[in-house]
């Protein structure tokens, strides 16, 4: 039996939407990775070439592949003291700011008091403002704190800015964890504190991880904060190494290039390793258990 005429136009027209439409999802996507990944191509490749050969073709591999400059940036003695002070400001950054969000999350997702709601949204405000906003007040604290040129008070700044994002994804997977694991453990005998230590946490281990890894690239990569709180250049984090180190190297682009990858290949590493949990723990809490 042949088909109508109007319905073969009809398939054809919606077999070429369909085509159309996936040739420009294909499009757009290598269009964004080529914005992402050329400024990395062109710097990781520019580590390895000559600053002159940097500078007259960038996007072309290197014709000697040069370790010069990689050596020079790994026998600095500043390169491995930043590298130092930016792991210990990550690694205080994730603990404080990964217990204290969960704590308040667990508050915010299990408990219910009068305000609590109110409360919350308080904490969510955090989420409209940028670190630039409030720079200026935060500075004046810091001061009158004493922790100005001090990396625990900067670990404490970078907390409590990461708190807002953390507690919004903690609370929403709290709440999906099923009530009945509550009551269990309230019959068992245990408490509050008991629920969510030994229950709530290790069920929460996706959005933990996920909390740690965004915790991470945040403190690794930020320099705002750096820049304002620290004057000593022994406490100097990498991104403020990697600004100092363009002003001594600006007529060297090649080893300014092998200097910036160097900086940065951690916080790549950290997110290519954790990107699994990231993924899983900013969708885990969307459906309810």
């Amino acid at each position: 039996m042949t088909q109508p005429a109007h319905r073969s136009s009809f398939d054809r027209g919606y077999v070429l939407r369909r085509w159309l439409t996936r040739v420009l999802k294909y499009a757009v996507a290598i269009f964004v990775s080529l914005l992402v990944l050329g400024p990395l191509y062109i710097a990781v490749a520019g580590g390895f070439k000559e600053s002159g050969e940097l500078i007259n073709n960038p996007f072309a591999l290197p014709r000697s592949w040069i370790l010069d400059n990689y050596r020079y940036i790994f026998a600095l003695e500043s390169f491995w003291l930043q590298l130092r002070n930016s792991a210990i400001l990550m690694v205080g950054t994730v603990v404080l700011a990964t217990l204290s969000a969960s704590m308040a999350a667990f508050v915010f997702a299990r408990m219910r008091f009068r305000g609590r709601d109110t409360l919350f949204n308080i904490f969510m405000i955090g989420l409209m403002f940028p670190i630039v906003v409030a720079i200026l007040p935060l500075y004046i604290l810091i001061r009158q704190l004493g922790l100005i040129n001090s990396l625990p008070g900067l670990i404490l700044v970078q907390s409590a800015f990461q708190l807002s994002g953390m507690i919004l994804i903690l609370r929403s997977f709290f709440q999906s964890i099923p009530i009945e694991l509550e009551d269990a453990t309230y019959i068992d005998g245990g408490t509050a504190w008991t629920f969510f230590w030994r229950v709530l946490l290790p069920l929460s281990k996706p959005a933990l991880a996920a909390n740690a890894a965004l915790a991470m690239v945040f403190s690794w990569n930020l320099l705002f904060l750096p820049l304002l709180t620290l004057n000593d250049e022994a406490l100097y984090t990498l991104p403020l190494g990697t600004m100092q180190f363009f002003g001594q190297y600006t007529a060297n682009w090649s080893r300014l290039m092998a200097f910036i990858v160097a900086a940065m290949m951690p916080a790549i590493v950290f997110y290519l390793l954790a990107e699994r949990q990231i993924v899983e723990g900013l969708t885990g809490g969307s459906v309810k258990g």
